[in-house]
């Protein structure tokens, strides 16, 4: 594992936990987990969380994508943000998936596209409504949900990949979230260094071309809310994004937050003590039901 690699799975740690610390399983949440969807029991695990007041009722979903720059994270760095969501009336699944550089790249889409599977062939069970599946990822996240949404719509991109998404299936809307679209090895920092751990080839120019989420964007990518912060340190990659989208004439919406005096970091979101964090949380909540 490179020095990188290690950095942020210590240092992204400690500020989630720190994040995190307190914070208990809401009463009005129940929650189902530790399930596999996958044969690695360590890797291929999820957690289902539903409102308690809409105990019976089939609900709209949320599958979330979590980030870490694809070496880090797991369901239980954020599970308390995935509650957040299904306390706003959706059952949310979310999902551990196999991590760089223990897995290459693409396991995290084939483990994307295997818990999408799952939630299809699981909505008795669990209550999902399956003609309302949505997606949330942020960071890393964002890229990987961005790639598998044109995976899902993009047929000639999904041809370069092993695995095939369920028959027809397409989520109903997505958003993404302080997340990383395009990589550029020219750029030296944080996310060029990580691609030497995601990439089998450490990052070959045919390997940045195919996780190049904007080059595999058509007009049948699903309709996506995309957000960036004052402060995010990816926040260049939302314009680039925006301008995809309107040449490809997809609909969309763009939320920026913060302020200089006001200022809001990376994935902020996912703080469940900020009141910015819950106004996105709502308002991308509240753009899913748009969709309902």
């Amino acid at each position: 594992m490179s020095i990188t690699s290690t950095m942020v799975r210590t240092n992204f740690k400690l500020g989630d936990d720190k994040r995190d610390a307190g914070l208990a399983t809401p009463e009005n949440v129940i929650r189902y987990d530790d399930i596999a969807y996958g044969p690695d029991r360590k890797w291929q695990i999820l957690d289902v969380y539903r409102p308690k007041t809409e105990a019976g009722k089939c609900l709209p979903v949320i599958v979330n994508v979590h980030g870490g720059g694809w070496v880090y994270g797991t369901k239980e760095t954020y599970q308390f943000y995935c509650m957040s969501l299904a306390k706003r009336g959706f059952a949310v699944v979310n999902f551990t998936y196999r991590l760089a550089p223990e897995f290459k790249f693409p396991a995290s889409l084939e483990d994307t596209n295997t818990v999408f599977s799952w939630v299809l062939s699981h909505a008795e069970e669990y209550g999902f409504d399956t003609a309302h599946v949505f997606a949330v990822g942020d960071s890393a996240g964002a890229h990987i949900l961005g790639l598998y949404a044109c995976i899902c719509t993009n047929p000639a991109y999904a041809a370069e990949y092993d695995f095939r998404v369920p028959e027809e299936f397409v989520p109903k809307a997505i958003a993404l979230n302080c997340g990383v679209y395009r990589i550029n090895l020219r750029e030296k920092g944080l996310t060029a260094n990580l691609m030497k751990d995601l990439l089998p080839g450490k990052g070959k120019p045919e390997e940045i071309r195919k996780i190049d989420v904007l080059d595999h964007i058509t007009e049948a990518f699903p309709p996506v809310l995309y957000m960036t912060c004052s402060d995010d340190f990816l926040k260049s990659a939302a314009p680039q994004l925006g301008e995809k989208l309107a040449e490809k004439g997809v609909p969309n919406v763009f939320k920026y937050y913060g302020d200089e005096q006001n200022k809001l970091a990376h994935v902020f979101h996912c703080d469940m003590r900020l009141p910015e964090a819950a106004q996105c949380n709502d308002e991308e909540c509240a753009y899913f039901r748009e969709f309902c």
